[in-house]
């Protein structure tokens, strides 16, 4: 998820609108758009364990943190490119990367970072499609940034429109393989007992007994 906000942010079209808001308060403020990350991912977080009446879980802790940092690391590492063409597959990239990056960490369910536990909270509440709420956030967010002097462009448009629906499609998608994943590591295989899987490595061979 940090790699596709780098690309977003590095193909220079628009950011995310989270994103916008981050780069708008290190250009306001200074420190690191990853430091404004993990600032502003503290404010949330806190704002979601009061809707929701409970403490956050590990793995929303580990997002916010973590996330800042990689998105700087990436940041250092890539550099924006000349031909308009790379710039938009460098944009379209980071949009697939950040909703499958969300899809992925979400679906061990050891806690949904800051604005995905948010997402989620409010989805809850409201009985809202996760596409319908995540849009809202971002374009709430997107007008914040805007103010800051954050980066929007057409990139932020394609973003805001579309980064609800593929995430919509990615989150069943990661939940499904994790499923799997997890189905096949709890399986007891024993000689003398019950059925042995002979696709435990390649996958593709049927059960035996």
């Amino acid at each position: 998820m940090a790699f596709g906000i780098a690309l977003m942010i590095r193909a220079e079209l628009g950011s995310a609108p989270w994103d916008v808001l981050h780069v708008g308060l290190h250009y306001q403020i200074g420190l690191t758009v990853g430091t404004w990350s993990i600032m502003i991912g503290v404010m949330i977080i806190t704002l979601t364990s009061i809707l929701e009446k409970e403490w956050p879980q590990v793995g929303g802790i580990v997002n916010m943190l973590t996330l800042g940092i990689f998105i700087d690391i990436f940041l250092f590492f890539l550099s924006t490119p000349e031909s308009l063409v790379l710039k938009f597959v460098m944009l379209i990239a980071g949009i697939i990367f950040i909703a499958y990056g969300i899809g992925i960490y979400i679906a061990p369910q050891l806690g949904a970072g800051p604005r995905d536990s948010l997402m989620i909270a409010i989805h809850k509440k409201t009985g809202w499609k996760i596409a319908r709420v995540r849009g809202l956030m971002e374009i709430t967010v997107l007008l914040l940034g805007w103010l800051f002097g954050g980066p929007v462009f057409i990139g932020t448009l394609i973003y805001c429109f579309g980064i609800g629906q593929i995430v919509g499609i990615a989150m069943p998608q990661c939940q499904q393989a994790v499923y799997r994943m997890i189905k096949r590591g709890d399986q007891n295989e024993n000689f003398y007992k019950g059925s042995v899987r002979t696709d435990h490595y390649d996958g593709v061979s049927e059960k035996i007994r």
